[in-house]
């Protein structure tokens, strides 16, 4: 049975105290918890002993016995030939009560058996329940406990025993079957109702636990599916960056076509790679230095063919090629003589990178329309997040403008148009995905709709 042993040692222990009071002859009461099935430990939770002067009940277990924490094991306490019979197993057994009424003829009194010592007298009464009650009407029972015949026990029995109640009395005072030994058990069987009723109160609440937690579960893994879902769907913001890198990238080409007479971004880093070529490098230095410069090489001619954000293009020099031309200076002297002409042009490639936003550039663009060159930087130089859609409904509309002319323009407005879309999604998806998981968290139903 699933009890918790606070809760059943506390209803033990009204049990034993209902008993005493009802009884003024008995003098001590013991519970003995018995199961699992098939062990069947018979454990003592809780002896009340009366106080004869004052009549208080004093608790606890003060004796030593096989049956304190952890208790005895059914094979050790079931009748076996030549070994010393206890009550216990009687009363297990045969789910029947024992009386002993005469110290005397007690011959499963174990005190007697063992030092010829007599035990005082008592009462033992099993505490039956229906298989049916613990177990449903399909009786899905475990093993049952054997004899030591190898019979199982309770088998053709409609109850099992899950407790066991001893009261001890005042020598002379009880027999089998006078109103004492009924009304134990008749509390007896009170108490079997409240062990069951605690039983099914407690495995309800280990139910509710155990749906509690898969129920968490299950949403912490749902949760965490959706949620990846939406991360994946922020490639939509990286594909309407790069999408609006390419009007970056043509209003920059204007900028160098109108104005060549600037130093752009690829002029500066063609004069870059050019120094790198034009040294020889030992290759029988520690230092690898040819698969640096290589290395330097494709990092530079990469940036030439990204079109980044200013403040992006800053740090990729700051973080990538700065680097590598310190280490490059050190570890040779080969471009000693180019050392200041090289930090010249890191500058002057990180000042390029915001000739696309020089206001007072865009103005002397004469070539194109007033409204042209306002928009299109601003535009240009957007970094788009979710709460950015009306900038991504004014880059539609600047497509459209009839003087805007570069390379598969309509191809562009056809995919941000479809990405449009997408963004559109992601709010109300992730809105009702934190809906659905609160739902789901609380109990409660959930309207994906």
């Amino acid at each position: 049975m699933i009890i918790g042993d606070d809760i059943l040692e506390r209803t033990c222990k009204d049990m034993i105290e209902t008993i005493l009071f009802c009884l003024p002859d008995a003098t001590r009461g013991t519970i003995y918890r018995i199961g699992p099935m098939p062990t069947l430990q018979a454990v003592r939770v809780t002896t009340g002993v009366r106080d004869e002067g004052t009549g208080e009940i004093l608790w606890g277990l003060p004796e030593v016995s096989d049956y304190n924490y952890p208790g005895k094991s059914w094979e050790r306490y079931r009748d076996r030939p030549g070994q010393v019979l206890e009550a216990m197993a009687w009363c297990v057994e045969k789910g029947k009560s024992w009386t002993a009424d005469d110290p005397n003829l007690d011959f499963r009194s174990v005190r007697k058996q063992l030092s010829n010592e007599l035990e005082d007298h008592h009462h033992m009464e099993p505490v039956l329940i229906r298989k049916s009650y613990l177990y449903g009407a399909r009786k899905m029972i475990p093993s049952y406990p054997l004899d030591h015949t190898g019979k199982p026990i309770w088998k053709d029995s409609e109850n099992i025993v899950v407790a066991v109640v001893k009261i001890h009395f005042k020598p002379g005072t009880i027999k089998r079957g006078d109103n004492s030994t009924k009304i134990i058990k008749k509390l007896s069987h009170t108490l079997g109702t409240q062990l069951l009723s605690l039983h099914i109160r407690e495995t309800l609440s280990e139910a509710q636990k155990e749906l509690a937690r898969q129920r968490l579960q299950s949403c912490n893994v749902l949760a965490h599916e959706l949620r990846n879902t939406l991360i994946k769907l922020g490639f939509v913001f990286s594909a309407i960056n790069a999408e609006i890198s390419f009007l970056r990238e043509q209003w920059e080409s204007q900028i160098c076509s109108t104005f060549p007479e600037l130093e752009c971004k690829r002029a500066i880093l063609e004069r870059l790679n050019e120094l790198i070529k034009s040294k020889n490098v030992d290759r029988n230095r520690g230092f690898d230095l040819a698969q640096l410069c290589e290395s330097l090489l494709a990092e530079q001619h990469e940036l030439a063919e990204l079109s980044l954000m200013p403040v992006l293009g800053e740090k990729w020099v700051d973080n990538k090629l700065r680097p590598k031309w310190r280490k490059l200076l050190k570890e040779s002297d080969v471009w000693e003589s180019s050392r200041e002409e090289i930090n010249s042009l890191l500058v002057r490639l990180q000042n390029s990178m915001w000739l696309g936003t020089d206001e007072e550039l865009a103005k002397r663009m004469v070539h194109l329309p007033d409204d042209l060159k306002s928009v299109w930087p601003k535009l240009a130089y957007v970094d788009f997040t979710v709460d950015k859609i009306v900038v991504l409904e004014q880059i539609l509309k600047f497509l459209d403008h009839p003087d805007l002319d570069f390379p598969h323009k309509q191809q562009t407005k056809k995919v941000l148009t479809a990405l449009k879309a997408l963004v559109e999604m992601i709010p109300e998806v992730e809105e009702r995905t934190n809906r659905m998981i609160h739902s789901l968290k609380n109990g409660g139903g959930f309207d994906l709709f």
